[in-house]
């Protein structure tokens, strides 16, 4: 497992794959001291202003806040992935934002709170007893803690959201992501089906790891596709222990004539199937890698079996790494990785984590008074947050998915933006809205736990 997807198919590329030895989880050591010098340089990212500085902060009686700290939580699958994406970027922002004068004078302090996949609730009611909020995290299963969350009322800034109780919840405020109730790729398939490959859209192929979570997801594409104009011609499950040779799942594409493929699993599984097409002859038209492929490591493995499949994936309208040189917030990310992470990977997830902190930090800035409702409700107000250019406009105030997207294609020599027409900048905004007829369960609530807005404090 390289690394989680935001959205459903995270849960598959995070149970079918990844190791379960424990590594660090210690809370982010405090920053230096600061010289008033040092707070008037760099508090600004991208576009936005004063993201971080320094101020005068009131006396707070809050969980998790001091009279110079405010101590978060970065929910992480840490222990099971080896992958610290979440966990270096919130080292780079905070060290950052309090190099530049913290939230209003005081220092943001994130302690990683590794659920190892399977301890979501522990960790969760730990950041309940300590943490102001949750921030710049996700875990694969984070279903599994939203009730207690929300019997504690911590707010959630979450670089990702994966299953569907957490999708949407109360008290989460997501800097871009899906939407409850709707398929969260209809713009992406609409110019997969349509646009790119018309001819492909009655031969649509799903293939997927078997467990529950994973057959409820291929239900959810086999209706997406159908609700856009397409059909699922060809359904097939892989063991979630893995395969040792893709070749008789390669002859049954073959022999179904699937144009179209739908991958729902772990990437390393993806670039041996795709090796296996490549040998008998056979390549879709496209490919769906999702963006847990996304990054150095698929082409690598997949190596010149990429030079026939065509495959792509979509980044939930996040600027690609690949546009760091016309993309001052990008290259910013990597600036600020190198200063504050030297040797440590800029990586897809890491980007979403730090739209996360970026949201969150925004939110905190405006609040005279340090309080949860105050951080919460200044972030849901937000009608076309950009992350200072890290993603497309995103309206936090809407129930509805966004129209924006941003495709791309993966090559032996590695990932590069897709020919997918963008017509605002790097994304293109035209994306239909499907909402799912089926019943695949609903966002947790406050009102479920006999909770409301009115007793966050």
């Amino acid at each position: 497992m390289r690394r989680m997807l935001i959205g459903a198919v995270t849960v598959v590329a995070v149970l079918l794959t990844g190791c379960s030895t424990r590594s660090g989880d210690d809370p982010a050591p405090d920053s230096s001291p600061r010289t008033s010098q040092a707070a008037q340089k760099g508090s600004d990212f991208g576009t936005l202003k004063d993201v971080c500085g320094p101020g005068t902060a009131k006396p707070a009686t809050v969980q998790g806040v001091t009279d110079n700290k405010i101590q978060v939580g970065v929910l992480s699958d840490i222990g099971f992935t080896k992958q610290s994406e979440f966990v270096d970027a919130a080292k780079v922002f905070t060290s950052w934002c309090n190099d530049a004068g913290g939230i209003n004078g005081r220092d943001l302090v994130p302690v990683t709170r590794d659920a190892k996949l399977m301890e979501v609730r522990q960790r969760v009611l730990e950041a309940c007893k300590a943490d102001f909020a949750l921030v710049g995290g996700g875990a694969a299963l984070d279903s599994l803690g939203v009730q207690d969350r929300l019997k504690c009322l911590l707010p959630n800034f979450p670089a990702q959201s994966s299953q569907i109780g957490a999708i949407g919840s109360d008290l989460q405020a997501l800097a871009s992501g899906p939407t409850a109730g709707y398929f969260q790729y209809a713009g992406y398939y609409s110019w997969l089906l349509k646009d790119k490959y018309p001819d492909s859209a009655r031969k649509v192929g799903v293939i997927a790891g078997d467990s529950p979570v994973t057959k409820v997801m291929a239900a959810q594409f086999k209706e997406a596709v159908a609700g856009l104009g397409g059909q699922v011609s060809y359904n097939d499950l892989y063991p979630a222990a893995g395969v040792s040779d893709w070749t008789p799942y390669a002859q049954s594409i073959k022999k179904a004539g699937v144009k179209g493929l739908v991958f729902l699993g772990d990437f390393p599984s993806l670039a041996k199937l795709e090796q296996a097409l490549t040998s008998i002859g056979y390549t879709p038209d496209w490919i769906d890698a999702n963006s847990n492929a996304y990054g150095p490591v698929f082409p690598q493995l997949a190596g010149a079996a990429l030079d026939k499949q065509h495959n792509y994936a979509e980044l939930f309208a996040t600027a690609p790494l690949e546009s760091a040189k016309d993309n001052p917030a990008v290259q910013q990310v990597i600036d600020l990785f190198e200063k504050y992470a030297p040797g440590k990977q800029v990586t897809y997830p890491a980007l979403r984590a730090f739209s996360a902190w970026l949201l969150f930090a925004t939110a905190a800035r405006h609040c005279a008074e340090l309080t949860r409702t105050c951080v919460y409700e200044n972030a849901m107000k937000n009608t076309d947050f950009t992350a200072g250019g890290l993603q497309a406009p995103f309206d936090l105030t809407s129930k509805e998915p966004p129209k924006c997207y941003s495709v791309v294609e993966a090559t032996a020599k590695g990932w590069k933006a897709a020919d997918f027409e963008p017509d605002q900048g790097a994304y293109r905004c035209d994306a239909p809205v499907y909402k799912y007829k089926g019943d695949y369960g609903k966002p947790a609530t406050l009102a479920s736990v006999g909770k409301s807005l009115s007793d966050l404090t």
